[in-house]
């Protein structure tokens, strides 16, 4: 056995560290998002580095001071993960190392756009106290599949909850369209799978913005039905050609040419998933299509950004929403089509974390 002064000790025991603090990466992103830091620095685009103490003023705290010291381990912490750039003044010779702080593209996420939205919904929305309460439950997935963490934790199902406090609900709308307006915009620069439709169908469309990027970009798309829970589509807002449709998915779907849907299918089983799917087909005329973006496992296991961000998507999904619900293969996604009725399958990569996965009928 090797000596616990050998490098690969020290390199596992240095790795078993950093993985039992990591939870200060998320807790500190929450609180960058909470303070306003990325709008600060990026200040209508100059994103000027700035020290700690720069910083501060702009983030219009209660008490109109703040901690420039506890402010700066946050930021320094946050840039060995790649969301701010660290810029030290090391060249002048001074004395004192003054740390100024400017964002990356990864910080660039949680800046506030002209439409009011960003990454930090998304990042407020996976940290509320009810979501956190849920997180020291995980090894009861393994013990008790048949009641999630999130249950066990508060009592009832997360969308439960959602559809009983408006302010859980605003936030995860919010969350959702933070994420969605970008990923739209990547998977409409490089997928035509709508050129062909004239009445489309999103279910759990939340608050239509998908529907409404979709039909400013391809007019030959007439109408748009929104889909999701009554309680959701009744705050959604007015979108010109779009209806807002409330209903249950596991009773009927809406028809159309094509339906479209966004992280619906990664929240549910197997059995359920197929059940959404085949009211989808029986939606569906002759030649029709299901869309589906969802997050699609590797099939081996590596240590990328990309495989990680997807496993721990899936042990969210574990926790949160069903403990059977999951992320999937593409072998996994075309066997639930088939099985639905579909007759074909074809995977687009385009956005690294959602494929699109075209069902055609």
């Amino acid at each position: 056995m090797e000596g616990e002064s050998s490098e690969s000790r020290n390199k596992a025991r240095l790795a078993i560290m950093e993985l039992a603090n990591m939870i200060s990466v998320p807790m500190s992103l929450n609180a960058a998002v909470r303070l306003g830091i990325a709008d600060a620095i990026w200040n209508s685009g100059s994103n000027t580095p700035l020290s700690a103490s720069e910083i501060l003023p702009r983030l219009l705290l209660p008490s109109g001071g703040g901690d420039p010291e506890n402010l700066q381990r946050i930021l320094r912490m946050l840039t060995s993960y790649g969301v701010f750039s660290e810029h030290l003044n090391d060249a002048d010779g001074s004395v004192v190392v003054v740390r100024k702080y400017s964002l990356t593209d990864v910080g660039k996420t949680l800046v506030t756009d002209s439409d009011g939205l960003s990454y930090g919904a998304y990042v407020l929305q996976h940290h509320q106290e009810a979501m956190m309460r849920a997180w020291p439950l995980v090894h009861t997935a393994v013990v008790e599949p048949e009641t999630e963490p999130y249950v066990k934790a508060n009592g009832e199902a997360a969308y439960v909850q959602y559809g009983k406090c408006e302010e859980m609900n605003g936030l995860m709308q919010k969350a959702m369209s933070g994420v969605s307006v970008p990923f739209m915009k990547a998977i409409l620069d490089g997928y035509d799978g709508f050129k062909s439709v004239e009445r489309l169908v999103d279910v759990g469309g939340s608050a239509g913005d998908c529907l409404r990027m979709i039909l400013e970009q391809f007019a030959n798309v007439r109408e748009g039905i929104n889909f999701d829970l009554p309680e959701v589509v009744a705050r959604a807002p007015k979108i010109p050609g779009v209806t807002h449709v409330g209903g249950d998915m596991f009773q009927s779907v809406p028809s159309g040419d094509a339906i479209f849907m966004k992280w619906v299918l990664t929240t549910w089983t197997d059995q359920e998933c197929k059940q959404i799917m085949k009211n989808c087909y029986n939606a569906l005329p002759v030649g029709g299509k299901l869309i589906a973006c969802e997050p699609v496992l590797p099939k081996e296991t590596d240590d990328s950004h990309r495989t990680r961000a997807l496993l721990e998507g899936d042990i969210f999904v574990m926790t949160i929403y069903r403990t059977k619900g999951k992320h999937r293969t593409e072998e996994e996604f075309k066997e639930l089509g088939l099985s639905a009725g579909f007759s074909s399958f074809q995977p687009f990569y385009i956005d690294y974390f959602y494929t699109i996965l075209e069902f055609q009928k």
